[in-house]
């Protein structure tokens, strides 16, 4: 019989610690470890039993969560799920765990706090789960964001429509993937439309981020943005985005709807709209992450005349998504997270990477 993970809650909130202990104690393949109110108290606790996964929230007293986050990736690396209240303003601070190392993200309101994380219990739990299971080692390090730099002007070809488009999915350590990958491209790479399972509010800080590492311009797609080469679009959290055709462009729609293999935003809803509308003159990438969005999509890319690429369980931190298009025969090809940047390239014909 597998052992059951075992987690550690570190929050300030007295109330965070009761209800999501109880919570979890509730399932039988959690062990609640203990709980502290910072990660002072926490490491002297979990020194005596140290625990498969953290639950961390980030703005504590004495020592706030992306120091002890650091503090922990440097010395004793253990998988951290990142619990986050949301709002814009804590965004950027979240998305700096993130990048540090941890691999998910827990989101809480600051009302109705309790039922909140009654009603998804089941989802942190998989979560849990599935971070127990990470592979912290195929983490890419974490980058320090610089201040923006003044780009080139954009070159012509910027300008006119792409015949190219890249699909990306991802999920579960998805961030640092996107970024490793992302960062790697020229400023004329082709057009790029992503998914990455993210809650809302934390999309557009995050798009802003990569905004600022990467030569490419990113940021969250608006409905009707279109879709050209140097320019990546970030689906917006809450919201599903599609590929649509206008003539002979391609751009893409944003809106509501219910949610699709439990996510919106959601792979397969962007996939399959991609293989309806670009078919052959698309390239399909679905990258590390949990469950299996976007292995029904994908399989409609390849069908569609799309070539399609997986990420490895070497490389991948969450082998879920990946796995479930490969074992579904969606996947023309298995990379590394190292190629991925290249096999963009290839697939649009332009310029070597950037260095």
């Amino acid at each position: 019989m597998t052992a059951p993970v075992s987690v550690f809650i570190v929050d300030d909130s007295a109330v965070v610690r009761q209800v999501l202990g109880q919570l979890l104690m509730s399932d039988p393949g959690i062990r609640v470890a203990g709980a502290a109110p910072d990660p002072i108290f926490a490491l002297q606790k979990m020194q005596k039993d140290w625990p498969d996964v953290i639950i961390l929230d980030v703005e504590m007293p004495r020592m706030d969560g992306i120091t002890f986050l650091r503090k922990l990736m440097k010395e004793r690396p253990t998988p951290v799920v990142i619990c986050s209240t949301l709002t814009e303003k804590g965004a950027d601070t979240t998305l700096q765990a993130l990048s540090a190392g941890a691999v998910d993200i827990i989101t809480k309101p600051k009302l109705g706090l309790r039922d909140f994380l009654q009603a998804g219990g089941p989802h942190m739990v998989q979560v849990l789960k599935a971070a127990a299971r990470a592979k912290l080692a195929a983490v890419p390090r974490a980058r320090p964001v610089a201040s923006p730099e003044p780009r080139a002007a954009a070159p012509v070809a910027m300008a006119r429509t792409t015949d190219q488009v890249v699909a990306l999915g991802t999920s579960t350590g998805g961030t640092q993937a996107l970024e490793a990958v992302l960062t790697r491209l020229p400023a004329d790479c082709p057009g790029i439309v992503v998914v990455q399972h993210m809650p809302e509010k934390f999309t557009a800080a995050f798009a802003q981020r990569l905004n600022q590492l990467c030569r490419c311009e990113v940021r969250e797609a608006v409905d009707g943005d279109r879709v050209i080469p140097g320019l990546v679009l970030i689906a917006p959290g809450g919201r599903h985005m599609q590929l649509r055709r206008s003539g002979a462009q391609y751009r893409v729609g944003v809106a509501d709807g219910p949610p699709v293999n439990r996510h919106k935003p959601s792979v397969d809803v962007l996939f399959r709209s991609v293989a309806n509308t670009a078919g052959r003159n698309a390239l399909g990438i679905i990258m590390t992450g949990m469950g299996d969005d976007g292995a029904q999509g994908l399989l409609a890319m390849r069908h569609a005349g799309a070539h399609t690429i997986a990420q490895d369980q070497q490389t991948s931190v969450v082998f879920g998504m990946p796995r479930e298009a490969i074992e579904l025969g969606a996947a023309a090809e298995v990379l590394p997270l190292s190629d991925m940047a290249q096999a963009i390239m290839g697939s649009g014909g332009r310029r070597s990477l950037a260095s």
